[in-house]
């Protein structure tokens, strides 16, 4: 669907029109589906969090039905970026943590000669990208937003610059720029 859709039937459902609100949903549900899918597609093998359950989160932390005034689908899309990122993030602590194994090697059952599956670990270096994101926001908070926008989210790079208000090549600079300031505060902070 078209940008200026969505952000029409915002426009329309914020004045009241039931409508518009009724539509908004199996639209940015079907579109952000799809961009959880590819998404996971790219987690660890042990990623035990579905695109269903992940959208179905990132929903609810947006609101849920009660869904605040957005501006336009930039701003929609932003906070569900956000969001997204928040619970990977959570979830990749969460299966760091000690009570989970975190600390613990994982094993194949057949190599210990048990029936039982090892622990799943959670993914480090989401961890650590997760910090050095915040750090690139605090330095420069419109790299942090296309990094969020084009790696948690999944959106194309015409996407992540139409969704910001920047053009193609700007996007691809700036994408340029965060990703070795990335690498690099990663680095500094092992």
């Amino acid at each position: 669907m078209p940008a200026g859709d969505i952000t029409i039937l915002l426009q329309r459902a914020e004045e009241g029109d039931v409508q518009a609100a009724d539509q908004i949903l199996p639209l940015v549900y079907d579109e952000l589906r799809k961009l959880a899918a590819a998404k996971l597609a790219h987690e660890s093998a042990g990623q035990t969090l579905q695109p269903t359950a992940l959208v179905h989160d990132v929903w609810l932390r947006l609101g849920g039905d009660a869904q605040p005034t957005w501006q336009n689908r930039a701003h929609f899309f932003s906070a569900a970026a956000e969001a997204m990122r928040r619970i990977l993030i959570e979830n990749a602590r969460r299966k760091n943590a000690v009570r989970h194994g975190g600390e613990f090697e994982k094993l194949s059952a057949n190599a210990t000669g048990f029936d039982l599956a090892g622990p799943e670990l959670g993914n480090p270096a989401l961890l650590l990208l997760n910090e050095a994101l915040d750090n690139l926001a605090l330095h420069d908070a419109r790299k942090a937003e296309l990094v969020k926008l084009w790696y948690f989210i999944g959106l194309t790079v015409e996407e992540a610059a139409q969704t910001i208000g920047i053009s193609e090549r700007t996007a691809l600079r700036d994408w340029a720029y965060a990703r070795a300031w990335l690498m690099n505060e990663m680095d500094r902070l092992c």
